[in-house]
C-alpha cells in the first residue's frame, strides 16, 4: 500500500468515524447519568430523516440541522419521560424507539416526497460544504506531513471538526465543571446527590438533552455531510456500533475518540477491497469486509477487550426516599 492510498484511507476514516463518534459521546453523557440509551440509533435516523426534508423544503443546510436536532430532542424527550419520570425499562424504551423511528421516517419521507421513502438529493446551500483549513495547498510540498495535513485533516465539513472539537469539550464539562461532577456522581450514587440538595431528576433530564443534540447532530452530518438526502435505513447499526464503541472506550471521550477512529477505519478499508487485494495478495469476499464493523462490534461486546465497567447506577430508576 502506497502513501497515497493510505491517506486516502484515513480520510474516509475521518468521515465515516464522526457520526459514530457524535453517537458514542451522546450515550456518554446519558449513560454518565446513568440512563442507558440503546435508542441511539432511532435518533440518528429520525434526526437524518428530519434534517434531510428539512434542507431540501428550505434550501438551507442549517435549518435542516436545527429541525434534525429538534426532532432528536423529541425522541431524548420520549426516551427521558419513559425512564426518568415513570421509571421504566430503559432498554424497552430505547428499543421502542428504534423501531418507530424506523417505521415513522420512511412513512414521512413517502408521504412528503412519494420516492420510496428517500427524500430527494441535496445540493447547494442544502448540503453542508467542504472546509479547507488555512495553508492546506502550500502544505502539500511538505514531505509525510504536508500531504497528511492537506488530505486528511482538511476538506471536511464544519460537522467533522465540531465531532472532533466536541472531544476535550466533553473530556473539560466532565472531569472539570461542577456539572461534570454531579452528573458522573448521579450515575455512581444517585441517593448521595440527592442527599446533598441536587436534583437527580435535573440532571439526568440535562443529559438526555445533551444526547439528543449530539445524535441530532450525526443524523444531519449523514443525511446532509456524508451523504446527499435521507435514505430508508441509512444508519445501518452505527447507533450499535457507538454504543459498543462507548464500552470499548471505558465510558472516556479520548478513548471513544480513538475507538470510533478503529471501526471508522474498519468501515473504510471495506470500502477499498482493491487495496486488501494488493496488500495481502488475496480476495476477499465483500460481504466479508461489509462485516468488519459488526464483527469488531460482537467482540467488544463479548468482552475480549478487556472488562469494562458501567456507571454503577447505570439502566436503575431511582426513587426518592422519603
Amino acid at each position: 500500500m502506497d502513501y497515497a492510498t493510505f491517506l486516502q484511507i484515513l480520510d474516509s476514516t475521518l468521515r465515516l468515524a464522526t457520526p459514530l463518534l457524535l453517537a458514542c459521546l451522546a450515550g456518554l453523557y446519558s449513560e454518565r447519568s446513568g440512563i442507558f440509551d440503546i435508542g441511539l440509533e432511532g435518533k440518528m435516523l429520525v434526526a437524518a430523516m428530519a434534517t434531510g426534508a428539512a434542507a431540501y423544503l428550505s434550501g438551507n443546510v442549517w435549518v435542516g440541522t436545527l429541525v434534525g436536532i429538534g426532532a432528536s430532542l423529541i425522541f431524548a424527550g420520549i426516551h427521558g419521560v419513559a425512564s426518568i419520570t415513570f421509571r421504566g425499562n430503559q432498554l424497552i424504551s430505547g428499543v421502542a424507539l428504534n423501531f418507530v423511528a424506523s417505521g415513522i421516517t420512511v412513512l414521512i419521507a413517502q408521504a412528503l416526497f412519494g420516492q420510496g421513502g428517500r427524500t430527494p438529493p441535496l445540493d447547494g446551500p442544502a448540503r453542508f460544504s467542504e472546509l479547507t483549513l488555512p495553508g492546506a495547498e502550500a502544505a502539500k510540498a511538505i514531505p509525510i506531513i504536508g500531504p497528511f495535513y492537506a488530505e486528511v485533516l482538511s476538506g471536511h465539513t464544519i460537522l467533522v471538526y465540531v465531532g472532533l472539537l466536541c472531544v476535550p469539550l466533553t473530556w473539560w464539562v466532565l472531569y472539570r465543571t461542577r456539572y461534570g461532577l454531579r452528573l458522573r456522581a448521579v450515575g455512581e450514587n444517585p441517593a448521595s446527590v440527592d442527599t446533598a440538595g441536587i436534583s437527580v431528576v435535573r440532571l439526568r433530564y440535562s443529559a438526555v438533552a445533551i444526547t439528543g443534540v449530539l445524535c441530532g447532530l450525526a443524523g444531519a452530518y449523514m443525511a446532509a455531510g456524508l451523504q446527499a438526502g435521507f435514505g430508508r435505513e441509512m444508519t445501518a447499526g452505527r447507533g450499535y456500533i457507538a454504543l459498543a464503541a462507548l464500552i470499548f472506550a471505558k465510558w472516556r471521550p479520548w478513548y471513544a475518540l480513538w475507538a470510533t477512529l478503529l471501526f471508522g477505519f474498519f468501515q473504510a478499508f471495506a470500502l477499498r477491497p482493491d487495496v486488501i487485494t494488493r496488500t495481502f495478495g488475496f480476495d476477499i469476499p465483500s460481504p466479508a469486509l461489509d462485516a468488519l464493523p459488526y464483527i469488531l462490534t460482537v467482540v467488544v461486546l463479548a468482552g475480549f477487550i478487556g472488562k469494562a465497567t458501567p456507571p454503577r447506577a447505570g439502566g436503575e430508576p431511582y426513587v426518592k426516599e422519603r
